[in-house]
């Protein structure tokens, strides 16, 4: 971060702080620990490397009521790295040691690690009652997702989605344009994430190696894999990035970005569970049994089919993602005409216009010659992980918690579900949190962790 980045949030905390009329230092009902001489949070970061760990390391020390208190990390090449940045933050290579030997000495954590272990460290820091920032999709599964949300609920700890894009000004603005109806009540929701070069890693990846290789002494392989079967250590295949096209260790291409494109829509309309999802997906994984046993396609279609409410035109909604090189169609397309049709974002398409949300950029208004003159809400962005620690502090109460946007982590991985079910409308009955016309669907809800892994 920038030190004008670094000033900007310094200003935020002291802005809010300034609204709720609280004088630092800020104690929240929920850090009620009072080690540190300096009044600030002690936070502990599990996982400091890969593509977000070490990012989102830098971006909670940035905050100035925030010390990094330990780190943590299987590959100690990673670790070696943070602890170089910072130096006083005691080591770990084992999250379950981090968790048992800081006790009371740790106010948060985040976890930013494969997908397959993300319910079992956040699960572990919610019942030490840490408050917890997890990366996206939250969870690996959709029975972890439903399980970690109620007792984040029952724990009463303070928790965020590490969705960072839904704190931007666009997706913020975007939320408040469908809040207001400004396309009018919503029709059709298409999303897309068709990022040029995106899916190379995943076009590379074939069925798992029969044969692995000794792995370096700098990673413990065992927890890595953790609660995952146990795979061969193969370089460059896992480790550090292409887990995420391996059904056992991450969730596609969907679960990576489909937090980010749909959270906007999804606060926006308001949405809750589908009642049903059906995939399409490319037919050269759909006819090899070998890779539709390993890994997820590089390309797929999902539709989920929402109940409507008051925020939609019909009594059903349909909302449409579409990756990889399944595109969305010309006729949703055609409506942006002033540029090339962003590879990834949202298009909301209403009764009275369409509301096109390019990821990570601000939000557009068709068509254009209509919504001209449009006095758009003037709105201002925040750091999202400042934001998760303003509401441990008390100052602040942030919106990508659990219990909102864990209802739409269910969905999106329900997509996954559907991928490995592919062609079939599965219906959802999500009191029960079971498909009702498809067993083999059931499987994919939970999976079976390796033994001596089990909570």
């Amino acid at each position: 971060m920038s030190t004008e980045s670094t000033k900007q949030s310094r200003r935020h905390f002291v802005k809010v702080a300034a609204a709720t009329g609280l004088a630092m230092p800020f104690i929240a009902s929920n850090w009620s620990r009072a080690v540190s001489p300096n009044g600030k949070i002690q936070h502990a970061s599990i996982g400091v490397g890969g593509m977000m760990g070490f990012n989102d390391l830098q971006e909670f020390s940035h905050h100035p009521k925030v010390e990094i208190a330990a780190i943590c990390d299987v590959d100690k090449n990673h670790l070696k790295k943070a602890a170089e940045a910072f130096p006083n933050a005691r080591q770990y290579t084992d999250w379950r040691e981090l968790l048992e030997k800081e006790g009371s000495k740790i106010d948060t954590v985040n976890v930013t690690v494969p997908d397959h272990m993300h319910y079992a460290i956040a699960h572990a820091a919610i019942k030490a009652g840490k408050n917890v920032y997890c990366q996206k999709p939250l969870c690996h599964d959709v029975g972890e997702v439903r399980r970690l949300n109620q007792e984040s609920a029952k724990a009463k700890v303070i928790t965020q989605l590490g969705t960072q894009i839904a704190s931007g000004i666009g997706d913020l603005t975007t939320v408040r344009l469908l809040k207001d109806k400004a396309v009018g009540k919503v029709k059709r929701v298409v999303l897309c994430s068709n990022r040029p070069g995106a899916i190379k890693d995943y076009r590379l990846v074939g069925p798992r190696p029969a044969q692995g290789s000794n792995p370096p002494d700098t990673i413990n392989w065992d927890h890595w894999i953790g609660d995952a079967p146990m795979r061969p250590y193969v370089p460059d295949i896992y480790h550090p990035v292409r887990w995420r096209a391996w059904q056992d260790f991450g969730t596609g291409w969907l679960g990576d970005i489909g937090c980010h494109i749909f959270d906007a829509v999804w606060k926006g309309l308001n949405l809750h569970a589908p009642l049903s999802v059906v995939a399409e997906v490319q037919s050269s994984w759909k006819d090899s049994p070998a890779r539709r046993g390993d890994t997820w396609p590089q390309s797929d279609h999902v539709t989920w089919t929402f109940p409507g409410n008051e925020y939609t035109a019909d009594k059903e909604l349909i909302v449409e993602w579409f990756d990889g090189e399944m595109f969305p169609p010309k006729d949703v397309r055609d409506l942006f005409t002033m540029d090339e049709y962003p590879a990834e974002g949202s298009m909301t398409i209403g009764t009275e216009g369409a509301l096109l949300l390019p990821h990570t950029k601000q939000p557009w208004l068709l068509p254009d010659t209509k919504f001209h003159d449009y006095k758009q809400p003037k709105l201002e962005g925040r750091n999202h992980y400042h934001h998760f620690i303003d509401a441990c502090l008390g100052v602040a109460k942030n919106e990508s918690h659990f219990q909102q946007t864990g209802p739409m982590a269910e969905a999106i991985l329900l997509g996954t579900v559907a991928v490995r079910c592919p062609d079939q409308v599965l219906k959802w009955d999500a009191a029960a949190m079971k498909v009702t016309n498809c067993e083999e669907a059931n499987k994919y809800l939970n999976r079976e962790y390796r033994p001596g892994w089990i909570l």
